[in-house]
């Protein structure tokens, strides 16, 4: 995750970057290389939501076998995202609020 700390947005000097993936690979749900993100909120603006395409083995690459997922996030006290461990795919998650 990048944060933009300021000065021009074109220079590197202008962006902080986080040590640590803030969305990765989950071994143990079988979520492997999530990636190209987008965000939604709920229909009734309570919930915020992540949705992104992942493998379920490990040798997955970019290809058929990779599957749209999405999932419920929050956010920490310092403003910055908490998207959690990917779920696994089947997992029964709850509608957004509102739908």
């Amino acid at each position: 995750m990048l944060e933009y700390v300021g000065g021009d947005p074109l220079s590197s000097s202008s962006w902080r970057k986080f040590p640590n993936p803030v969305f990765q690979r989950s071994n143990a749900n079988g979520v492997y290389g999530p990636g190209h993100n987008g965000f939604f909120t709920s229909p009734d603006g309570t919930e915020d939501w992540i949705v992104y395409h992942a493998n379920s083995s490990a040798g997955g690459g970019c290809d058929m076998n990779r599957s749209t997922r999405a999932q419920k996030f929050t956010w920490n006290a310092d403003g910055t995202p908490n998207f959690g461990t990917p779920v696994p795919l089947g997992a029964q998650l709850a509608v957004p609020s509102g739908e």
